[in-house]
Order: structure tokens, then sequence, then C-alpha cells
């Protein structure tokens, strides 16, 4: 069973932080089509209005431009609300090395402040979004949560200090916290554009415009790809879980691994080109190899994903076709 049979109360409220970027909108999407509540906080940092203007028109829908780094914009914005999906963040591990301050004021304390916001206006289910991240260098694959190496980055390192306050909120205040660490997200969305931009839906953007992409490193890295359906199933489960799996974080992806190199000329044969990509530097921060353990999602929060790597692909590469 995937999301669409995760039935909530007439009176739940879903605020979604960083509602109008990649992962946040396709759950503002998901959770109106199920015909709930949804606030919106976001500030167009990285994040799209044209991402949420498809459903603006929807009167369940409410959008607010406000920033997490400010305590009462969360508060107003937790006003009312039964569960907080939090997926406000900056992301990138590059550019994280470059903008260490930024990411812990706007990751760390951005985050704290949505934790406190919710703590005080009594929201029952607060689901954040951690990373593959925070294992770091260790090296033993598949990736089990309680197996953390040393952090690589300070993206990493805002990830993993999340996860303290999420246990600690749950310890101290008894606000129900489940951290979800998304191993390598993709779909529909995922902004192409950029220095930044993630992998998949930046070689596709490529490849469609005739351009040669660049492959940091030699291409045999190896990645747990998930495909956005997935993470959508992922938050509505963790927002129906019960106590006793609330103060920890949790795999969430396929189970699958993919090379880069592969993944490169599976596109190319997709979209009909035959590019030869260019091969440049390693990039620092970067985890070599990514595999879930996703036994402990599935036990805890009966997370079954239904999306593996080819199935959403495929998906992926038509919502581009005719997107881009």
């Amino acid at each position: 069973m995937g999301y669409s049979e995760v039935e909530f109360e007439h009176d739940a409220v879903f605020l979604v932080t960083g509602g109008a970027g990649f992962i946040g909108s396709n759950l503002c999407e998901a959770l109106l089509k199920k015909g709930h509540r949804v606030k919106c906080l976001d500030d167009l940092s990285t994040g799209k209005k044209e991402n949420t203007d498809i459903f603006a028109s929807d009167p369940n829908y409410e959008f607010i431009k406000g920033d997490v780094k400010d305590l009462d914009t969360c508060m107003r914005a937790c006003e009312g609300v039964t569960h907080v999906l939090h997926e406000a963040a900056w992301g990138s591990v590059p550019r994280s090395i470059e903008m260490p301050l930024f990411y812990e004021e706007n990751n760390i304390r951005g985050t704290l402040n949505m934790m406190e916001a919710a703590r005080q206006q009594g929201v029952k289910k607060f689901v954040y979004a951690s990373s593959s991240s925070v294992y770091g260098d260790h090296p033993v694959l598949p990736k089990k949560e309680g197996q953390e190496g040393n952090l690589l980055s300070p993206y990493a390192l805002t990830k993993r200090a999340t996860e303290e306050y999420g246990k600690l909120y749950y310890k101290l205040y008894g606000l129900d916290t489940y951290g979800l660490r998304y191993f390598n997200v993709f779909g529909r969305r995922q902004d192409p554009e950029g220095a930044y931009a993630a992998v998949i839906p930046k070689f596709i953007r490529q490849l469609i415009n005739d351009e040669r992409p660049t492959i940091n490193g030699d291409g045999k890295q190896s990645r747990d790809f998930t495909y956005i359906e997935n993470v959508i199933e992922a938050n509505l489960k963790a927002c129906k879980a019960s106590r006793e799996a609330a103060g920890e974080a949790y795999n969430v992806a396929y189970g699958g691994r993919e090379y880069l190199i592969d993944i490169y000329y599976l596109l190319c044969e997709a979209l009909g080109k035959d590019i030869e990509p260019v091969f440049g530097p390693e990039r620092p921060g970067d985890i070599r190899h990514s595999n879930a353990d996703i036994s402990k999602a599935k036990e805890k929060l009966g997370y079954s994903p239904e999306y593996d790597f080819e199935r959403g692909i495929k998906e992926a590469i038509e919502w581009y076709r005719e997107n881009l």
C-alpha cells in the first residue's frame, strides 16, 4: 500500500514549510488531493511560486510568504495546525562548504524555530527532512540508522543537529518528531537549473538541449535514487505513526543502488541522444557510495515504497519532456 489509503481526521490541518520547493510542493499537492487543509510557508529563496500556483485557487490552500529564521512567523504559521511537514532548508553539500554560517542559521535555527512553534501551538506530529549525508564517511553498505561516520560537510552537520533536536523535543516536551533521511530524491518539479542542481534533472535538461553534461569524478559513484512518490508516502505514514516511533530518524529510499555513469547512458538512450559526457573533478564533501537499509521505516512507520528506480525514472523523464 502506498499513501493513497492513508486517512486523517477530517479536521486535520497541515503546514508544509518549504512548500514551494520540489519536495514541499509535491506534499502540498498530495494532501490537497486528499481534501485536507494545507498551509504552505516559504520565503521563495530557493522555492518557486509557480510550483504552488497550480493549486492556488483551491479553497483548502493558503500560501504564507515567510522565513523560518523568524520565530514569530513560525508561531503564526503553526496556529491551528495539527501536522507539520518541515521541508524548509537549503540543500547542496558543495554550497554549504562555501556558506557554513548561512546553513547553520537557516537549517539549524530555522528547524529549531519550527519545533518550538509547533510545541507551543500544540501540533500533534512534526515530521522533518533529514538526509543520507548524516552517514558521512561510514563505509559499510547498506546504510543503517545508528551506524553513522564522520560528517563531511556543514550541510550534513545541520541535518545531524536537527535530528538531535528532534530527539530532545520528543523527550523533554513530548512533541512527536520523526526525522526522514532522504536518499537522493528525484521527480517532477525538481529544478534542473543552476550550479547546485541535482544530477538527474540537470542531465535531462542538458541532453534535451544537446549540451554535453559534466560528471563529477569517474561516474562510478553509486546512489540510492528515490522517486518523489516514495517520499510522499514516508511523510504521510510518519504523520500516522505511533508515539513509540517518535523521536527517531528513518531512512527513506527504495533500497536500490544505481551508478551515475549507468544512469547517464540510460538517460541518453531514453532521450535518443548520443553525447559523451565530460568528466570533471570530484566534489568535496560527497559520499562515494550510498544505499539504504529501509527495514526500520518499514517496521515502525509502515513504509512500503512502490516506485523502484526504473518506474520512477520513466515518469520523471516524461514530466521533463512535457515541462522543459
